[in-house]
């Protein structure tokens, strides 16, 4: 059995959000989604589900991703920030539904994530306050993989803080049309 600590699975939500909305087509074409997460999609979904179009709209992205990451990279007893353990996949689906019930309140956050330049990845996720001084370090530590299709994390790991930050934020080695999934090797 995997082990993992704590986590803030609301800080999980925006960093899959950030990475989501980045690798659109619109973005660095990581993933074959174009502007759902931008203007344009909010305006589509907007008019199919009125309350809680930025939901949908993060679920048709996000499957969209975890499909892309698993085709491309896909090892066994490791974790992506699109795969982790089953009981952290199912602990973040049990609060999906209290933030679509505060759709107010992420209103503010999915503005912000419509309007991110398809530019630097990291400076977006500092400015976003969901990477710390340390994390964004470590992460431009990270070293993209000898065939371009992954990013190693260092170490055996626990799905912690520190990993799923690095996790996202190891999609900066990615080129536009070009992923490399970040990964963590996981500790039995």
């Amino acid at each position: 059995m995997t082990r993992t600590a704590t986590l803030d699975f609301e800080r999980l939500f925006k960093l899959r959000l950030v990475i989501a909305r980045h690798g659109e087509m619109d973005g660095m074409g990581w993933w074959n989604t174009n502007g759902v997460l931008g203007p344009m999609g909010r305006t589509v979904y907007s008019r199919g589900f009125p309350r809680t179009a930025s939901f949908a709209q993060a679920r048709v992205v996000f499957a969209v991703a975890r499909a892309r990451c698993r085709e491309l990279w896909s090892p066994a007893n490791c974790a992506t920030l699109w795969s982790l353990p089953a009981a952290v996949e199912d602990e973040f689906d049990d609060h999906w539904q209290a933030w679509a019930d505060d759709g107010e309140g992420w209103a503010p956050f999915f503005s912000k994530l419509a309007a991110l330049p398809a530019g630097e990845l990291l400076g977006s996720l500092e400015g976003l306050a969901l990477l710390s001084p340390a994390e964004v370090s470590a992460a431009r530590d990270l070293k993209r993989s000898a065939d371009g299709a992954a990013v190693l994390l260092p170490g055996i790991r626990v799905v912690d803080e520190e990993t799923v930050a690095l996790l996202a934020a190891g999609f900066f080695r990615s080129d536009r049309a070009r992923p490399a999934v970040p990964y963590a090797r996981l500790a039995a």
